[in-house]
């Protein structure tokens, strides 16, 4: 949209006015004063003639004036001019090699505010761009590089022809885990870059989310079982408009770090309830806990609120992450409550809802 001049306001006119009348007055005045010094010389001519001229010699000398204003101006104007450009190229050029700590101070430079501001915030954007993909590739590499150490040297270890049969067991084991790990990294990046390109459309369609969460609860029944673990659910018959392979991804992810971090013999429930047009799925456990210095991180790409614990159990850090971006995709929102050795609960709201 075309930036408009603001319209004068009456002290700049009154001020004007006050301004023209001063020049002017002075211009006369001395136009009189220069026919008086004329008239000494050829005598005093008739009324008429004396104020014609007077008012010609008025009017030249505001011409001059105001002639030489404008050149004044005209001169003052073309080296703030030049001086912007200069400071415009240079700044340009050092965020096209990638230097994005650039700001332009329109004040100082006597640049147009808005174009200022637009260059500062494209640095400003360009530069928190480079930071996350710096991030992220540290973070990549740290992920891919932990397992991969423990691939290699266990596998070295089980080259040893006297190693125990139950040692060789294990170490497989352990590479079979760490294998398992690296395929889930991928799989989740390659998810994230897929739900990140802003022309993905969801599939939507109706199916019975009650149905789903049933559903997955049942196929991580060996995890919970294993553990001892109570699942408890609630699920009143559902339908919800939305896409059920990413939705169900979703649960898959909450009920598996639910496990994870329950302790033997706890509890984990499942509620489905009716909020008007939206559907609140609740799912709560009595697990470790999430500190409050955590919980605001928890669904940025990588972070671990409890990395020990995370990387034993396998984790990378994008789990949530993919919760969140789901439920963002369905113009839904999710929270969570959680204290430390008492349990964690998410609530994702998600409209678009047909109970019965």
């Amino acid at each position: 949209m075309r930036n408009e001049r603001p319209r004068p306001g009456p002290l700049f006119v009154i001020r004007g006015l006050m301004l023209l009348i001063l020049v002017y007055g002075s211009a006369l005045a001395g136009g009189y004063g220069i026919t008086a010094l004329i008239y000494r010389v050829t005598g005093p001519p008739s009324e008429l003639l004396r104020q014609v001229f007077s008012g010609l010699t008025a009017l030249a000398l505001i011409a001059v004036v105001m002639g030489l204003t404008a050149s004044w101006r005209m001169r003052r104007g073309q080296r703030p001019h030049e001086n912007i450009h200069d400071i415009l190229t240079d700044a340009l050029a050092q965020i096209a090699r990638g230097n994005f700590d650039v700001f332009l101070d329109a004040k100082a430079t006597d640049m147009h505010h808005d174009l200022a501001e637009a260059i500062n915030d494209m640095a400003r954007g360009l530069g928190n761009l480079e930071t996350m993909r710096q991030d992220f590739i540290s973070n990549v590499s740290h992920e891919i590089q932990s397992p991969l150490t423990s691939i290699s040297g266990f596998a070295g270890l089980l080259k040893k022809e006297d190693l125990p049969t139950e040692q060789r067991r294990r170490y497989a084991e352990i590479i079979e885990g760490e294998s398992k790990r690296l395929s889930s990294l991928s799989e989740n990046l390659l998810k994230l870059t897929t739900l990140d390109n802003s022309k993905l459309s969801l599939n939507r369609q109706d199916f019975r989310l009650d149905k789903q969460l049933e559903h997955v609860a049942l196929l991580l029944e060996p995890q919970w079982s294993a553990k001892n673990l109570t699942l408890e659910a609630d699920l009143p018959l559902c339908i919800l408009c939305g896409d059920e392979d990413l939705l169900s991804q979703v649960w898959t992810n909450l009920l598996h770090n639910a496990i994870k971090f329950t302790p033997e013999g706890g509890q984990i429930s499942i509620e489905l309830k009716r909020e008007g047009n939206t559907a609140q799925v609740t799912i709560g456990d009595t697990g470790i806990g999430i500190g409050p210095e955590d919980r605001i991180h928890i669904f940025e790409r990588f972070y671990k609120a409890d990395k020990a614990r995370a990387r034993s159990a396998g984790g990378n850090g994008l789990g949530l992450s993919l919760v969140k971006k789901i439920v963002d995709l369905h113009e839904g929102s999710i929270g969570v409550e959680s204290t430390i050795g008492k349990g964690t609960t998410f609530e994702i709201f998600l409209p678009g809802l047909h109970c019965v």
